[in-house]
């Protein structure tokens, strides 16, 4: 459940970023990728700089997110410490963002926009990493692609169990759900919509910290 709360965030911070920040994606970078490459071609589309920015600021995170879980001697655990540490570091940097959209009244200028873009994709490139580094399989909670491909491909074979089913489903639920609230408050409390990111996340680290301090082989 406390991947399915990061997803939602995370399609909370997609809604924030398309609808206010020139549609461009903070998290899903194969959408990003794909608007680069129509630009090249010939195509009208979003801003290049943001969408390099929003790339180059992901993959930054992601390196930095890599250096902080790198495997240590609590590795074993169901959720190591580390990860709770690089998500901490992702609350910090979404409330950087919530601080200057407040004080831009939710409508920022094109350099200010482009700071923007950095700070929301550094932090889900941060959120990606420490994700994967727990190894569940097809969730990576900035991007459901494979989560979706996994769990179709599961009709065909019925490999996975009930709870994993579940699982893949609701992150892909998730992802929905963050995106309808993130859109509902652009719409209607614009200058407050980052900050429900950061709230959901503060409360996966405070569930993670307290709930799951246990080694792996000890879970239920």
């Amino acid at each position: 459940m406390l991947l399915v709360a990061l997803t939602a965030a995370t399609g909370a911070v997609d809604a924030v970023s398309w609808l206010g920040l020139g549609k461009v994606f903070s998290a899903f970078m194969t959408g990003n990728i794909a608007f680069l490459a129509f630009r090249m071609g010939g195509a009208a589309g979003p801003s290049v700089p943001k969408v390099l920015a929003s790339l180059l600021a992901f993959g930054l995170g992601a390196l930095v997110a890599a250096r902080i879980v790198r495997p240590t001697s609590d590795s074993g655990l169901v959720w190591p410490h580390r990860v709770t540490v690089a998500l901490g570091a992702v609350v910090a940097v979404e409330l950087v963002f919530l601080a200057v959209w407040i004080a831009v009244g939710g409508h920022p200028s094109q350099g200010a926009g482009e700071r923007l873009i950095v700070l929301f994709a550094f932090a889900m490139g941060m959120q990606t990493g420490a994700v994967f580094s727990l190894g569940v399989r097809a969730v990576f909670t900035t991007a459901t692609t494979a989560t979706w491909a996994v769990l179709m491909a599961d009709v065909v074979s019925w490999s996975s169990s009930r709870s994993d089913r579940r699982r893949l489903a609701a992150v892909i639920a998730g992802l929905f759900a963050g995106a309808v609230a993130g859109t509902v408050l652009v719409i209607h409390v614009r200058t407050w919509a980052p900050a429900l990111p950061p709230a959901i996340t503060v409360l996966v680290v405070a569930v993670a910290a307290v709930a799951l301090r246990a080694p792996a082989g000890s879970r239920a």
